[in-house]
C-alpha cells in the first residue's frame, strides 16, 4: 500500500470478517474508509481494576515500565557492551552507537510497544490486519523460547557462584594441586641446565619428565601454552567440567542440574500469576542492579589502577569510524540490547491500558538502557585496571566479554579485595537479578502467545501452563548441564538470536510501514496518546519506512559477507555443529515463509496480494468504547467487508495521559 495508509483492503487490528458487528475496537473509528474520527475514551486511573476484563492489565503504575527496563537492561549491558567499546575505538564507539540507537533501536522499540498496546494482543495474534505476516509472531516466540532455554542456564551459573561465595575463603582464590597449568603450579621460572633442568623449544621447563613451569611466555604462547588463573580453572574444571569439544557432551553434572532446577523454580513462582506476580517482583529485580553497580563503582574508584582501566575503556581512536565493522557492532548491540523483534516488547505492552503513554516509556527505557551500558563499562574497567596493575600486565590482557568476564575475570578481581566473599555475593546476586528480569519477559512472551491462541480455554489454566513450560524447558536445558554444555550454549547464543532476529525486525518495519500504512499507524498511536498524530511523526515515519529497514539490511549483508566459522576460545567448531546452528536460525525464520504459502494454497483461491490483505478471522474485543458497525455493500473483490462505524458513547477530547 501507499505511504498514506489509505488502502481499504487492509483491515484494522482485531477485525473479524465473518462478524463485523462484533468488532469493538475504538481505534478503528478513525481509520475507516468513511473518514477520520478524533475520539478517545476517558482512561482508567484505578489500577485496582482491569481495563481489559478478559485479558487483564498491569496492576501498578510502574509495573510495565520496570518490566520493560528490566528486560532491556540485562547481562549484555555488563559483559558485552564494555568489551565492544574498548575493542572498537573506546569513547569514539559512542558515535555510531548513539546514531544506531536513534535510527534503529528507538524506532523499532517504539513500534513494538505501540503495536502491542494498541492491539492488546501478544506477538502471535497482533498481525490480524494481514494474516500473511502471522509467521513473524511464530518466529518471535521461537526465538524467545530458544533463548529462554539457555539464558536460564546462565542464571543457574550465577546461583552456583552465589552459593559458593558463602565462605570465608573463595574456592577460586588459589590453585588446586590437580590443576597442572594453574599459574601457582605452573610459574614463570629460569630454566638452568646446570641444575638438571631442561628448557624445551616450546617455552616450557622440565625436570626429567616432570613439567615445572614456563621459561619464556612469548614462546609458550606461540605454542598455545599459557598460565591459567585459578578462577578460569575453577570455572572450566569445577563448575563446567568442560570437555574437549561439542562432540564430547559427556554426562549430566548434578550440581549444574540442581542449579538450573532452582533457577526454573524461581521463574515459576515469580510468573505463576502472570503479570500480576512478575509485575511486583520487578520492583526489586529491576532496581537492585543499579544499587549494586553504584556500590561497586564507588569501591572501584578507591582501587589502585582504576584510572588506567577507565582511560583504556574510553580512549578514543577516531580512525575506527572508517571501519564498517564498528558500525555493524554498534547496530547489533543496540538491536539485541533493547530486545527488539524478540516478541517480548509486544507481549509486555499488550497488557497496558489503552491510553498509557508508550511514547514516554519507549524513550526513557531506550535511553536508560544506553546510559546503563556506559555506566557498567566504567564499573567493570575500574576493576580490570586494578587487576592488570596487580598482575603486572596490560589491561588488554585481562579484558574479555561474555561468560569469561562474568565468571572468570571479575571473580578473580574480587579475590584481590579485602572481604572478597562479600563483594562476590554482591556481584553474583546482581547478575541473578539482571538475568531474571530478562528471563521473565522471555517466558511471558511464550506464555502470552500460547494463551492468546485459545484465550477462553487456556487463561483460566495460566498457572498450569507456566508450570508445563518451565518443566519442558528445564529438561531441554539439561544438555547444557553436561560436560559439553558450554559449547551448546555458545552455539545457541550465536545462532538462535542472530541474523534471524534482524530479519524479523526488517519484515516487521515493512509490514507496519508499507502494508498497514505508516500514516495510519501514526493515527493509531495518536489516538492512544490523545493527539491527532504521534509526537515527531515525520521522524518515526522516515525511520520505519526507509532508514531502519535499510540499516538492518546493511548489517545483515555485512554479517553474511564477513561470516567466519564459529570458535569458542581456541576451539574451532566442526562443520556439523555449525550446520546445527544454521538449522536453529532457519527454524526461527521458517514460519515466516510457511504461513503465507499455507494461506495461499489451503485457505484461499485468491492471489498472493489478496492473501496478504486478508484479515484474521479471530475476534478481538479489547476496547471499552463501543461501536456499532454496519456492513455495507461488498467491495469489488471478496477480501473484506467495508463497515461504517458510529461511536455510541460521548466523545472525549482529553489531554494526553
Amino acid at each position: 500500500m501507499g505511504i498514506t495508509g489509505n488502502d481499504e483492503s487492509v483491515q484494522p487490528l482485531g477485525y473479524n470478517q465473518k462478524d463485523p458487528a462484533s468488532f469493538n475496537n475504538e481505534a478503528y473509528i478513525h481509520s475507516t474508509a468513511s473518514g477520520v474520527y478524533q475520539t478517545t475514551t476517558k482512561p482508567t486511573t484505578d489500577f485496582s481494576q482491569d481495563e481489559n476484563k478478559e485479558r487483564g492489565n498491569w496492576s501498578g503504575r510502574f509495573d510495565f515500565f520496570l518490566s520493560c527496563l528490566g528486560y532491556a537492561v540485562g547481562l549484555g549491558n555488563v559483559w558485552r557492551f564494555p568489551y565492544l567499546c574498548y575493542q572498537n575505538g573506546g569513547g569514539v564507539f559512542f558515535i555510531p552507537y548513539v546514531i544506531m540507537l536513534f535510527l534503529v533501536g528507538i524506532p523499532i522499540f517504539f513500534l513494538e510497544l505501540s503495536l502491542g498496546q494498541f492491539s492488546s494482543q501478544g506477538p502471535l495474534t497482533c498481525w490480524k490486519f494481514s494474516r500473511i505476516f502471522n509467521g513473524l509472531g511464530y518466529g518471535m516466540v521461537i526465538v524467545s523460547a530458544l533463548v529462554g532455554i539457555y539464558y536460564n542456564m546462565i542464571i543457574g551459573w550465577s546461583l552456583y557462584y552465589l552459593f559458593a561465595s558463602f565462605t570465608d575463603k573463595l574456592p577460586w582464590e588459589h590453585c588446586d594441586p590437580s590443576w597442572q597449568f594453574c599459574n601457582e603450579n605452573f610459574p614463570l621460572m629460569s630454566c638452568n641446565s646446570t641444575m638438571g633442568l631442561n628448557a624445551y623449544d616450546n617455552g616450557t621447563c622440565y625436570n626429567g619428565t616432570d613439567l615445572l613451569g614456563i621459561w619464556d611466555k612469548k614462546i609458550a604462547a606461540n605454542n598455545s601454552i599459557k598460565q591459567i588463573s585459578p578462577s578460569e580453572e575453577y570455572f572450566n574444571k569445577v563448575v563446567l567440567g568442560i570437555s574437549e569439544g561439542v562432540h564430547d557432551m559427556g554426562g549430566i553434572r548434578w550440581q549444574l542440574a540442581l542449579s538450573l532446577l532452582l533457577a526454573w523454580i524461581i521463574v515459576f513462582f515469580c510468573l505463576m500469576k502472570g503479570i500480576k506476580s512478575s509485575g511486583k517482583v520487578v520492583y526489586f529485580t529491576a532496581v537492585f542492579p543499579y544499587v549494586v553497580l553504584i556500590i561497586l563503582f564507588v569501591k572501584g574508584l578507591t582501587l589502585d589502577g582504576h584510572k588506567e582501566g577507565i582511560e583504556f575503556y574510553l580512549n578514543p581512536d577516531y580512525s575506527k569510524l572508517l571501519e564498517p565493522k564498528v558500525w555493524k557492532d554498534a547496530a547489533v548491540q543496540i538491536f539485541f540490547s533493547l530486545g527488539a523483534s524478540w516478541g517480548g516488547l509486544i507481549a509486555l505492552s499488550s497488557y497496558n491500558r489503552f491510553h498509557n503513554n508508550c511514547f514516554r516509556d519507549a524513550l526513557i527505557v531506550s535511553l536508560g538502557n544506553c546510559v546503563t551500558s556506559f555506566f557498567a563499562g566504567l564499573v567493570i574497567f575500574s576493576y580490570l585496571g586494578f587487576m592488570a596493575l596487580k598482575q603486572g600486565v596490560e589491561v588488554s590482557d585481562v579484558a574479555t566479554d561474555g561468560p569469561g568476564l562474568a565468571f572468570i575475570v571479575y571473580p578473580e578481581a574480587v579475590t584481590l579485595l579485602p572481604g572478597a566473599p562479600f563483594w562476590s555475593i554482591l556481584f553474583f546476586f546482581m547478575l541473578l537479578t539482571l538475568g531474571l528480569d530478562s528471563q521473565f519477559t522471555l517466558m511471558e512472551t511464550v506464555l502470552t502467545s500460547i494463551m492468546d491462541l485459545y484465550p477462553k480455554v487456556l487463561r483460566p489454566k495460566k498457572t498450569w501452563i507456566i508450570l508445563a513450560l518451565c518443566i519442558t524447558m528445564y529438561f531441554l536445558g539439561l544438555t547444557m548441564c553436561t560436560n559439553g554444555g558450554m559449547y551448546m550454549l555458545q552455539l545457541m547464543d550465536t545462532y538462535a538470536g542472530g541474523w534471524a532476529v534482524l530479519f524479523i525486525g526488517l519484515l516487521e518495519t515493512i509490514c507496519i510501514a508499507h502494508v498497514y500504512g505508516a500514516k495510519r499507524f501514526m493515527k493509531d498511536i495518536g489516538l492512544m496518546l490523545g493527539v491527532e498524530y504521534a509526537y515527531g511523526w515525520p521522524y518515526w515515519m522516515a525511520c520505519w519506512m526507509a532508514l531502519s529497514p535499510v540499516l538492518i539490511t546493511a548489517v545483515m549483508l555485512f554479517s553474511w559477507i564477513k561470516y567466519t566459522p564459529m570458535k569458542y576460545g581456541d576451539y574451532q567448531y566442526p562443520a556439523w555443529a555449525e550446520g546445527l546452528g544454521w538449522c536453529m536460525s532457519l527454524f526461527v525464520v521458517l514460519p515466516i515463509f510457511v504461513v503465507p504459502i499455507y494461506l495461499l494454497i489451503a485457505k484461499t483461491k485468491g492471489s498472493f496480494s489478496e492473501v496478504s490483505h486478508e484479515p484474521s478471522r479471530q475476534t478481538s474485543d479489547h476496547r471499552s468504547l463501543r461501536t456499532t458497525c454496519r456492513p455495507t455493500t461488498r467491495l469489488s473483490d471478496h477480501r473484506s467487508l467495508r463497515t461504517t462505524c458510529r461511536p455510541t458513547t460521548r466523545l472525549y477530547s482529553g489531554s494526553k495521559h
